[in-house]
């Protein structure tokens, strides 16, 4: 998807997902909007994204995925009936809802958020309160209704050594339960998954900022997908941005969480 651009305009969408505006990253490459815009424009084109912001995210989320935030690849491949067909809800974008109702611990569509070379460290991440810890219900109210699950919670607790500890419950739209618990340290190390969800059983963790927190999910230890959560800032609401793994990289997908505790 990415291999017909330029290191130009990967550098622009690259700023671009890290916060910068169209202004600022003429300033900051000695160049001008207008030069600017035609690199994003041509970006745009030769990947067929609509959007620049989302075609920077995609970027952003694929570099992640290259510097190993997730699980092995391993010399199998992904198992498509794991994902999504088509990104809807229970076999779409309900697929999606269990998927990331998983263990995990504790960027969103305003930026995916991506380890830096002068990102505070594990550690010094893991000694400050994260505003993730918590207990999350998933927005059902943004999702069609015949797709709708009946709820989704999350509860993330930090323990002293900075490992996280993740509660899952999934009340499908007929009543059925699943639930799920993980127990994992932000170094990228995948754990086991306990519980009754069958399409994931280990998830690894990457902890680039306190209220952000990227999780990879795998089976048989070959990756599913890697999620990114990101809490706003008044900690009231949290955003999940999932891409998917495989040969090729899909569009990005959003749900969302609002705080219950």
């Amino acid at each position: 998807m990415f291999s017909g651009l330029s290191d130009r305009e990967r550098e622009v969408l690259r700023l671009l997902a890290s916060g910068h505006t169209v202004k600022t990253i003429a300033a900051q490459l000695g160049s001008t909007e207008t030069a600017i815009n035609e690199r994003l424009r041509d970006a745009r084109r030769k990947t067929g994204v609509g959007s620049s912001r989302e075609l920077a995210r995609l970027l952003d989320a694929q570099k992640s995925w290259d510097r190993k935030i997730d699980l092995p690849a391993g010399n199998a491949a992904v198992n498509p009936s794991i994902q999504p067909a088509n990104g809807g809800l229970f076999r779409s974008k309900g697929q999606i809802i269990m998927l990331i109702a998983l263990p995990l611990a504790a960027a969103a569509m305003v930026a995916v958020a991506t380890p830096s070379t002068d990102a505070p460290t594990v550690q010094t991440i893991a000694a400050r309160p994260s505003p993730l810890v918590g207990s999350w219900a998933l927005d059902v109210a943004r999702i069609p209704e015949n797709e709708r699950p009946q709820r989704v919670t999350i509860s993330f607790r930090v323990a002293p050594d900075g490992k996280w500890t993740t509660l899952v419950e999934i009340v499908a739209p007929d009543g059925s339960s699943q639930h799920a618990e993980s127990t994992a340290a932000t170094d990228g190390v995948p754990v086991t998954i306990s519980g009754t969800m069958g399409a994931i059983d280990t998830v690894a963790l990457r902890q680039p900022a306190t209220n952000t927190l990227v999780m990879t999910l795998g089976k048989g230890g070959v990756p599913v997908s890697t999620r990114v959560y990101a809490v706003s800032k008044d900690r009231k609401s949290m955003t999940e941005t999932i891409v998917w793994a495989g040969g090729t990289l899909p569009k990005l997908e959003t749900t969302h969480f609002n705080r219950i505790d």
